[in-house]
């Protein structure tokens, strides 16, 4: 994967472009790039393809996700999330896709593994401020906390 720093807003706020090479991990090469540039806060958008993606749809009552894999070619249609801290202050990376399969169909759901084939352009645009995770027991996932400095 390829970055670069395309703006510095006077606030602080940075826009960065990442281009992920074929065979790239999206959301280990995302994690790694906002862990090394210690963004705490952002937004991401994303288009490109895969050559393989596995989503999930959350089930409150079992409190997991149900797993979904394509194992084949894909078009990226949206790729968006955001980004925080977790309780322990490490990134925490939260993405969902939709994807678009050969015959025209789509699925989508909270995106957890994708292979590129042949790129992905990620447009990141980080917030200078640190938004902040906190487990919640009773839903099964941690949300972010608007209630912690």
């Amino acid at each position: 994967m390829k970055s670069k720093l395309i703006q510095t807003a006077p606030g602080g706020e940075r826009t960065f472009v990442l281009v992920f090479d074929p065979g790239d991990e999206v959301l280990a090469g995302l994690e790694a790039f906002a862990t090394g540039h210690d963004v705490s806060a952002g937004t991401f958008t994303a288009l490109g393809a895969l050559s393989s993606v596995r989503f999930g749809f959350f089930d409150l009552e079992r409190k997991e996700y149900e797993s979904i894999e394509v194992m084949e070619q894909v078009e990226v249609l949206s790729l968006i999330g955001n980004v925080s801290r977790k309780e322990d202050g490490s990134v925490q990376v939260h993405p969902h896709i939709v994807v678009g399969k050969r015959d025209g169909t789509a699925l989508g759901g909270h995106f957890m593994r994708g292979y590129v084939q042949p790129t992905l352009e990620v447009t990141l645009v980080e917030d200078p401020a640190t938004l902040r995770r906190t487990f919640r027991p009773e839903i099964g996932i941690a949300l972010i906390d608007l209630d912690q400095e």
